[in-house]
């Protein structure tokens, strides 16, 4: 309630402060108007003498007469304010702010059968849902959306505020029933359709693969540049340990692991975030991967701030027309019933 009616002018900014020279007319205004009440016949007698109103009770009365007078001098020094456009940061609604610049997330997981492999505790997956989940519970008023994918994908979950779904989603995400491969351009591809929505302020699909595109009808390449026309930022992720690591491979008599070396293909990561204007990052553990994650969380923040001071803020002039509104109402029922005319001696 406080913010509506709060007049100190210095907690605002203004977007149109050349309309402040429209306040030199004030001065002139309330002249004219003390000017036209003295000229003012009276409509009472008193019978005193000026001697003896001037140091009676109704100085107060005269005051009273005066503030009156300059009552609309004063609705017009608050209605130029108005129209300076007054905007404080500290009175805007916090979530409208984050519903204008808020982010849209799309999480593209490899489940592939690499993705199995056990350098991480229990396996590449399973720390990358971890991890994920914990990011999903960090975010407040973003859409997240989940698309996984082997040698093909699809959308577990399109973005949604829904996060419990998302979460449930993402646990029970397995690429065992997909066609095996790593087709990373048709994951980058699944997740841009989804945010090809063009009025999204901010719009972020994080890449995790473990290998490189081995798969898929649409080359990583050709992914990327489909999210740049859409203006999209793909941060990419290559995860799994230096060297070889114990990795599920299926023969004819089942599922068996080997040492197999970590082959992740950097250079074509680095080139879908360079394009998107996004950046690549190597997990070689857990910790390393929750890091990343909080990393690209702060480059989105600082992202988000920037577009905030950029963009035009909403003006938020309530407080003003509010008082002049009040001022207004005051002058018409004080000079209608309560008004002491001029009074003559």
């Amino acid at each position: 309630m406080f913010n509506r009616w709060n007049l100190n002018i210095t907690q605002y900014e203004y977007l149109e402060p050349t309309w402040f020279w429209a306040l030199l007319m004030v001065p002139i205004v309330a002249g004219w108007l003390y000017f036209l009440d003295r000229r003012r016949g009276g409509d009472w007698k008193y019978n005193g003498t000026i001697q003896h109103l001037n140091g009676s009770r109704f100085n107060f009365l005269s005051l009273f007469r005066t503030g009156i007078v300059l009552l609309p001098a004063a609705v017009l020094t608050l209605l130029i304010i108005a129209m300076a456009k007054p905007y404080s940061w500290q009175q805007s609604d916090q979530k409208h702010e984050e519903n204008k610049f808020g982010i849209d997330i799309m999480l593209s997981m490899d489940v592939s059968m690499s993705m199995y492999a056990t350098d991480f505790k229990p396996n590449r997956l399973e720390a990358a849902k971890e991890v994920a989940i914990d990011f999903i519970n960090g975010r407040n008023g973003d859409k997240i959306g989940l698309v996984q994918y082997a040698g093909e994908a699809f959308t577990s979950c399109p973005p949604t505020l829904d996060y419990p779904i998302l979460i449930e989603q993402l646990t029970k995400a397995d690429g065992m029933e997909m066609e095996p491969g790593t087709a990373i351009g048709t994951g980058l591809g699944t997740a841009v359709v989804q945010l090809r929505n063009d009025q999204l302020k901010s719009k972020v699909i994080i890449l995790l693969t473990d290998g490189s595109n081995n798969s898929g009808d649409i080359s990583p390449q050709d992914a990327a540049l489909l999210a740049k026309e859409k203006n999209i930022c793909v941060y990419t992720i290559g995860i799994g340990s230096n060297g070889v690591a114990p990795t599920p491979i299926m023969t004819s008599t089942g599922i068996i692991y080997e040492n197999m070396p970590v082959e992740i293909d950097e250079q074509t990561l680095t080139q879908i975030a360079t394009t998107t204007g996004g950046m690549y990052f190597r997990a070689t553990d857990k910790d390393g991967l929750k890091k990343i994650y909080e990393q690209i969380e702060v480059m989105e923040k600082r992202k988000i701030t920037h577009k905030v001071v950029q963009a035009d803020p909403p003006p938020t002039p309530q407080a003003f027309l509010n008082w002049a509104f009040v001022l207004i109402l005051i002058y018409l029922v004080v000079s209608s019933f309560l008004f002491l005319p001029q009074i003559n001696d």
